[in-house]
């Protein structure tokens, strides 16, 4: 009974070391950035979300429409929204955002990159887990959530320039 114990004891103690590993490796790789113009295709493991490709059905979540949003400076909105629901800004050019979140315990790094399509009048959005085979569905939560919060943004800006429009 107490190798069992003893045996049990080293799995789990081996099991949290490893993930403590893998969080501080997740922490010196980098956002995959733009591939051609375009957010970079999800690998076939599931901790991935991205609107770019409408193919990768396992992947796949729907693009930001900005047509609530014309006149209004999208990234620096999505950049707000990314800090807002605890994300680190690495890289943010006029049409394009490279962010990361990590979790608490054992510092694990997603990426969440933001790619402005003025043309299309959409913002795609790319969350992937850097290690790791699955991520739980946190990647596609985020992506909901920020979602969310950017609509909220978008919202308020928009009655603030309708209010300002309103003093002239």
């Amino acid at each position: 009974m107490k190798t069992f114990f003893i045996l049990i004891f080293i799995i789990i103690f081996s099991t949290i070391f490893l993930l403590f590993i893998l969080g501080k490796y997740s922490q010196k790789g980098h956002a995959p950035g733009l591939v051609s113009g375009s957010l970079s295709k999800c690998s076939t493991k599931p901790n991935c979300v991205c609107s770019e490709y409408t193919d990768d059905i396992d992947h796949y979540i729907a693009p930001i429409n900005n047509h609530r949003s014309i006149g209004l400076n999208n990234i620096s909105i999505a950049s707000a929204t990314i800090q807002e629901i605890g994300g680190t800004i690495n890289r943010e050019t006029d049409g394009y955002i490279a962010a990361t979140f990590k979790s608490p315990i054992f510092g694990f790094v997603d990426d969440l990159e933001i790619r402005n399509d003025q043309i299309h009048g959409i913002l795609h959005i790319r969350s992937a887990s850097r290690v790791g085979y699955s991520d739980g569905g946190i990647n596609r939560k985020r992506t909901k959530l920020f979602k969310k919060i950017y609509a909220q943004n978008v919202e308020k800006s928009n009655k603030k320039v309708s209010s300002h429009k309103g003093d002239n």
